[in-house]
């Protein structure tokens, strides 16, 4: 089975400092067909203007995923966690029982676009926690790299949840392949650029569910800059 959808379908509020565009429902945006996938919650694409930001608000039971596409994103949070987010990056914050944090632009020039995705914890009630990753482009370019995983494996920051995150630059005719375990679905985001996935054409914005298929077929065609999520 494959559901395509399409980056003009997606929900979008601009609220002037922020643009976001919302795969699954969110906040103001909602749709009851496009709730989330298996554990995949949201993925928001976000713009944000220099100089502004998310002040401090609440979370709990969640994963949070932030992967920063241009700009720098500053994170502080009620751990006593703080760090600036570039291109590269990947942060996981558990909320768990409970956090609060803040998102702000330190850029009084550029605006920051980066990707917030929200995954379902496998239990609810888990400790607060934050990591951060570095993933230097060679290690994305040409292929699929696992930032994220429940076991932590081969450097991925660790998400308390069955899902495995990949993220790959492929430039117009590379190709990668990421094999699906009987039982398996994934989520294929195009960030930038285009694909072909799974014989579909896509571009920045678009999504593909895939369930009941053998594999995820990745190959580039204008500098595509992926998401493969491997769910359970």
């Amino acid at each position: 089975m494959q559901i395509l959808r399409r980056a003009g379908d997606r929900g979008h509020a601009n609220h002037g400092w922020l643009d976001s565009f919302h795969t699954f429902s969110f906040a103001d945006y909602h749709d009851p067909s496009h709730m989330g996938f298996r554990a995949l919650r949201v993925i928001n694409d976000d713009t944000v203007a220099p100089g502004r930001g998310f002040g401090a608000h609440p979370h709990r039971d969640m994963e949070i995923v932030s992967y920063v596409l241009d700009g720098a994103l500053a994170h502080r949070d009620s751990t006593g966690s703080g760090s600036v987010i570039r291109p590269g990056d990947v942060q996981r914050m558990t909320a768990g029982t409970g956090v609060v944090h803040s998102e702000q632009n330190p850029s009084q020039t550029e605006p920051v676009h980066f990707l917030q995705i929200w995954l379902i914890p496998s239990e609810r009630g888990l400790p607060p926690g934050y990591e951060q990753r570095t993933f230097p482009i060679e290690e994305r370019t040409g292929r699929l790299r696992l930032v994220a995983s429940p076991d932590g494996r081969d450097g991925s920051v660790t998400i308390h949840t069955d899902a495995q995150v990949h993220a790959g630059v492929l430039e117009a005719g590379q190709a990668a392949t990421l094999p699906l375990a009987p039982g398996r679905h994934a989520w294929v985001h195009v960030a930038r650029g285009a694909a072909r996935v799974n014989g579909h054409d896509l571009r920045a914005g678009d999504g593909l569910a895939l369930s009941d298929e053998p594999r995820v077929q990745l190959e580039g065609l204008d500098r595509g800059e992926i998401l493969v999520f491997d769910l359970g």
